[in-house]
């Protein structure tokens, strides 16, 4: 069996051009698929994963998917602020049908990271723990996420000024006299408050605020404009972390809320609601809110339900796609061995006349099929991984997410079987003529 299985190589490499056409419409549909399966999972796997049970999102109007993809996922811009004038029966802790309100208010930026006011019970949402310092408990002090701390290089005890809107721009910073200054680090919780920079509602007030008084005054021009805007405090900050239970973070969260809205004149960009339970009450909480206030109120899972819906249109296609170059590519080794086939009679002739069986030369020629086609799934299973790493690189520029190109899928078993599946079918045909050979007219014939 083994002198098959060479054999069979060294007839695959008799032909290059037709074994190389043949491997890369092969690789072209594994490339493509594998590449599907991992975005699609790992896309899946965060969006699911950042929900964090939250069951609505409370903020201006305007498009409910961007609602969510802003506050829940941090990747688009906001659809307004809202008062807190309107939003304070939500914020209310004895409220019947809510469980937890989170309030954030959004802005400002540091690196592309942005920077998020909120209360203690924010963590909460994600589960998160400190890996050093603490919660913030007063102005202008700050908790990062790990990839934050990984990506920007800030320390506890360090201190920076925040950049005016959601992406880095020199021009746009605010150069405060207080500045931001991390007391804490979370530990890597593998969803998006990794992304964030956390601090009470008031600072990020207090940041807009001084910028319109100053915007009175003489500045400095911009030849004094400092670019790296974060130094080492001499003030030392307890690296010790501090682990605080739920209930410590949501009594903090409940004096914080308390304080929040002593101030209705303020606004906030959105509210994440979770609810005591599931009933008809809150069923119709959304309906209500978009009917009856100037609020706009959206369901998570709805809309990103919808948001998949529109990506899986794509995604099949691109699957069918991938499918169909596949055909191709099983089509193309038909064809190749079919012709290699009329010019290799008269040796398998000789190789029945020397005692191979019809079986041997019929596993001879699936064999053939069968390696060419798992070449070509390995070299693209390759390019697959390999594209998803270069989109995990434009991802994380871009919108802070990171994708992981190595990971390897269970249906990525299943798509070597398929393909080395295709790969015999492809040679079945060629194979069973080169079973049939009859050895003493070939001989003949050739004589």
């Amino acid at each position: 069996m083994f002198k098959i299985f060479k054999l069979a190589l060294k007839n695959i490499f008799n032909k290059p051009l037709s074994l190389a056409l043949s491997l890369v419409l092969f690789a072209l549909g594994s490339a493509l698929i594998t590449a599907l399966l991992l975005l699609n999972r790992q896309l899946e796997d965060q969006f699911t994963r950042n929900l964090a049970d939250v069951e609505l999102v409370i903020g201006a109007k305007g498009s409910p998917l961007q609602l969510i993809l802003c506050n829940m996922y941090h990747i688009d811009n906001p659809t307004g602020n809202i008062a807190l004038a309107e939003t304070k029966p939500f914020l209310n802790p004895k409220h019947p049908l809510i469980a937890k309100a989170i309030p954030l208010s959004l802005g400002d930026n540091y690196k592309s990271y942005r920077i998020t006011g909120t209360t203690p019970g924010f963590l909460t949402l994600y589960n998160a723990s400190f890996e050093q310092g603490r919660v913030w408990e007063s102005d202008y002090e700050v908790v990062i996420g790990k990839s934050v701390a990984d990506q920007t290089g800030l320390k506890l005890g360090d201190e920076f000024d925040s950049s005016h809107g959601f992406m880095q721009d020199d021009d746009l910073i605010h150069e405060q006299h207080i500045k931001f200054k991390v007391v804490g680090i979370l530990n890597p919780a593998g969803s998006v408050i990794d992304q964030l920079i956390l601090c009470n509602s008031k600072t990020v007030w207090l940041v807009h605020e001084h910028e319109e008084a100053e915007e009175t005054e003489e500045t400095q021009t911009d030849s004094n404009a400092v670019h790296d805007h974060h130094h080492h405090s001499e003030e030392p900050v307890n690296p010790v972390p501090v682990q605080y239970t739920e209930k410590e973070l949501l009594d903090l969260h409940a004096t914080a809320v308390q304080e929040l809205i002593s101030n209705e004149e303020k606004d906030i960009t959105s509210i994440l609601v979770q609810f005591r339970g599931r009933n008809y009450q809150t069923l119709n909480m959304q309906r209500s809110i978009n009917e009856n206030t100037n609020l706009q109120a959206a369901t998570p899972a709805i809309e990103i339900n919808r948001l998949f819906v529109l990506m899986g249109v794509g995604i099949e296609a691109l699957r069918a796609l991938a499918i169909i170059i596949m055909i191709v590519s099983g089509l193309s080794i038909f064809i190749s061995m079919l012709n290699a086939l009329k010019e290799r009679k008269y040796e398998l002739a000789l190789m029945r006349a020397m005692g191979a069986s019809r079986w041997q030369l019929l596993t001879l020629i699936v064999a053939e099929g069968a390696f060419i086609a798992m070449v070509g799934y390995f070299i693209g299973a390759l390019l697959g991984h390999a594209s998803v790493a270069l989109i995990s690189g434009y991802m994380q520029d871009s919108y802070r997410y990171a994708l992981d190109g190595w990971v390897f899928l269970p249906e990525e078993g299943i798509l070597l079987v398929a393909c080395i599946v295709l790969g015999k079918l492809a040679a079945l045909l060629p194979a069973i003529q080169a079973y049939r050979t009859d050895i003493a007219n070939t001989l003949t014939q050739r004589g």
